[in-house]
């Protein structure tokens, strides 16, 4: 499986501006070629490649500079047209989708930019970094990492490295190629029940997250909403700092639960057992203060967490069918809306069982978890 390691860069006054330079030459030569792919229509990786890699030459680039800015730039469209295939900009006509195709692709001036080993080279014992930079070569860059970073990239390094300017810091992001365990034969399967009161609730009555995670997620909206009504030039650089801090909060909020459940599973010898929650947008109907809480965090992201963490544990994951999950009876099977008199309480009206809803939906979601691995397993036995 792959991996993004991600260390900063410590460049001296001398670097920085050969790096500020790099950046936005190489992001020149991306508009370029995204200029030209969009009059042409030559977006596939290797006839754009051909289309413009002379010209980005001419525009000061070396050959490994030139060609990965022109595969951005196709990477870049190619993404583009899968989330216009997958309705992500709204329907044929519509304002946001015809807005899309109607005009090149532009990258920021300091986007991140790929480098491969002939541009960029590391030396770990010493912890720098070589890099091609427009005004030459600039070697021995130190590099920030903690010592389990460093292991994994002496081990595991392979690939491109991006170099990405965030926050007024430098970083790589390098792609590590980590060697996956055999899954464990699992021991039954955790439940994890995804949802806006709580983040994450597991089927052995862990709830994580919850109210001070939603009381900032609220104070944050409240503060974007008057931002958004001043409209000064101050206010948009406010609600970009926002966005930032807000989409940190919860990586580091998703990588935390991640973690504790992928950690619970691994100590119980269980495969963990999560909703499929494609099309889930568009599935769930609910009030516009639940609409805009379900919409504003990132759950496809927790959920790419918990998967890859476990695959790095050996752990099993499957996905399950997450319908009446929330009006099922974990003891008895029966499925009633009346079952959930309030977002809190389950409480079954033909066994009379009663648990938090979370935690029962949790355990519907385990054994869901149970029978299709026993089901993906007998269909392999067969086979």
């Amino acid at each position: 499986m792959k991996i993004v390691v991600q260390v900063k860069l410590l460049p001296d006054e001398a670097t920085e501006p050969a790096l500020r330079e790099t950046l936005r030459a190489c992001n020149q030569a991306a508009n370029h070629a995204s200029r030209r792919a969009f009059d042409t229509g030559t977006k596939g990786k290797t006839s754009l490649q051909r289309l413009v890699y002379g010209e980005l030459k001419e525009m000061g680039l070396s050959a490994q500079p030139a060609i990965h800015a022109a595969r951005k730039t196709a990477g870049a469209y190619a993404t583009l047209k899968a989330n216009l295939k997958a309705g992500n900009y709204g329907s044929e006509g519509s304002k946001r989708r015809m807005t899309a195709e109607s005009k090149p692709i532009r990258f920021r001036k300091d986007a991140a930019q790929p480098f491969d080993d002939r541009c960029l080279s590391w030396q770990m014992d010493a912890r720098t970094v070589s890099i091609w930079t427009v005004r030459g070569r600039f070697g021995r860059i130190p590099f920030a990492c903690s010592p389990e970073q460093l292991k994994t990239l002496t081990e595991h390094r392979q690939g491109e490295s991006d170099l990405v300017y965030r926050g007024g810091q430098w970083y790589l992001y390098a792609t590590c190629d980590i060697p996956e365990p055999e899954p464990i034969e699992p021991n039954g399967f955790l439940g994890v029940d995804l949802g806006i009161a709580n983040i994450a609730t597991t089927d052995d009555g862990t709830v994580h997250a919850g109210k001070h995670l939603n009381q900032v997620r609220h104070r944050n909206r409240r503060l974007r909403k008057r931002l958004q009504a001043k409209g000064t030039k101050s206010a948009k650089r406010l609600l970009r700092n926002l966005s930032g801090r807000e989409a940190r909060f919860a990586a580091d909020t998703n990588h935390r639960i991640s973690k504790q459940i992928v950690t619970e599973a691994q100590r119980t010898s269980r495969g963990i057992a999560l909703e499929d929650l494609g099309g889930l947008r568009e599935r769930v109907r609910l009030r516009k203060p639940q609409r805009v809480t379900l919409h504003s965090w990132a759950f496809a992201q927790l959920g790419a967490f918990i998967a890859y963490k476990a695959t790095r544990a050996g752990v099993p994951v499957v996905h399950v069918d997450p319908r009446y999950t929330s009006q099922g009876c974990s003891t008895c099977g029966h499925i009633d809306k009346k079952n959930r008199p309030d977002q809190a309480t389950f409480a079954c009206t033909s066994c009379g069982f009663a648990e938090h809803a979370d935690v029962n939906a949790a355990r519907n979601i385990a054994a869901r978890g149970v029978a299709s691995w026993a089901v993906s397993h007998a269909a392999d036995d067969a086979a």
